[in-house]
């Protein structure tokens, strides 16, 4: 029932900001506050009670992995677990690496779709990771926990043919 979702979308692209509105309406969602920075999605969540932020990884003054890392780590952060799906242009692994690094829940590369945005939300419903705590980290499992893969030896599975 994602229309019972309260969405803060950060983007400081209002082409962007638009699209993803638009997808998050046509998947049901109603509850969406929609900001074009970073300082001012952090003020607005404060006093407005969301289940799920989407950020842009691009943003300026301050980064959507900044946002990320003041949600995470700040003594004022007013909901340090909430989950976080960061946008991005870039898929290169430095991008992805900060972002995991910075406590982000789940990553999405641009262009978006609606098949990707709502998978995306539903697995940080669905597949809530625990949030750990470790020297220079705060914010979900990195480590994705799923059953262990059964493997095959090579040269059993030739043996047999």
């Amino acid at each position: 029932r994602l229309d019972r979702l309260a969405v803060l979308v950060v983007d400081d692209n209002r082409h962007m900001l638009g699209l993803i509105s638009e997808i998050l309406r046509g998947l049901g969602i109603r509850d969406l506050v929609m900001l074009t920075d970073a300082a001012t999605a952090f003020r607005e969540i404060k006093i407005t009670a969301v289940d799920v932020v989407i950020t842009d990884h691009a943003m300026s003054p301050i980064s959507g992995i900044e946002f990320v890392t003041m949600l995470r780590t700040s003594d004022d952060s007013p909901d340090r677990f909430v989950p976080v799906i960061m946008v991005t242009g870039y898929s290169d692994f430095g991008t992805v690496r900060a972002a995991r690094e910075a406590g982000v829940t789940e990553f999405m590369v641009k262009p978006v779709s609606a098949k990707t945005i709502y998978s995306r939300i539903v697995s940080v419903i669905e597949k809530h990771r625990q949030f750990i705590r470790v020297e220079n980290y705060f914010g979900p499992d990195r480590r994705r926990h799923e059953a262990p893969a059964i493997a095959v030896e090579r040269r059993k599975m030739f043996a047999a043919s």
